[in-house]
């Protein structure tokens, strides 16, 4: 790396840029992983739990896989924010478990897009504010806001995924 290199990252403003593309879109392909994982849980119960039957006859396989998927998301989650990775790391990871929880509510409440886009709005304040009051890093409440504001649009727009 040049001298020019190392200088533009040293200014705090290149440097947060960069911050917030990084997390953007790292954060975007965690959680295309994340996908991928949710779909193997229910492929893992549909094929050796519950075999010989398909998820449509039994109402409870969908809400039972996407509780186990988020809770080993929310165990990896407790064990990330207690590590010592960097806040850029965390910030990343964070994408995560707030999309998981507020896909969960507007999982829950699709079929009433404004007491979705109300209630998921109201948690991500009540996170902001939290992060506000504990002083959290900037990147946290970018995180919080970037992934709010796409899935808000996802349900505004109807976009099914």
């Amino acid at each position: 790396m040049g001298f020019m290199e190392v200088k533009m990252l040293k200014n705090p403003v290149i440097r947060n840029v960069l911050s917030a593309v990084a997390v953007a879109g790292a954060g975007f392909v965690l959680l295309n992983l994340v996908f991928i994982f949710f779909a193997s849980i229910a492929w893992v119960l549909e094929k050796l739990i519950i075999p010989g039957s398909t998820p449509m006859e039994r109402p409870w396989f969908m809400p039972v896989s996407f509780a186990i998927s988020a809770a080993i998301i929310a165990l990896i989650s407790w064990f990330v924010f207690r590590s010592k990775l960097a806040t850029l790391g965390k910030a990343i990871f964070m994408t995560v478990p707030v999309a998981v929880g507020l896909a969960l509510i507007g999982i829950q409440l699709y079929r009433w897009p404004v007491a979705a886009l109300s209630l998921g709005g109201l948690l991500s304040l009540g996170v902001l504010y939290y992060f506000y009051r504990t002083k959290q890093p900037w990147l946290y409440h970018y995180v919080v806001i970037l992934v709010a504001l796409t899935l808000a649009m996802v349900t505004i727009l109807g976009v099914e995924i």
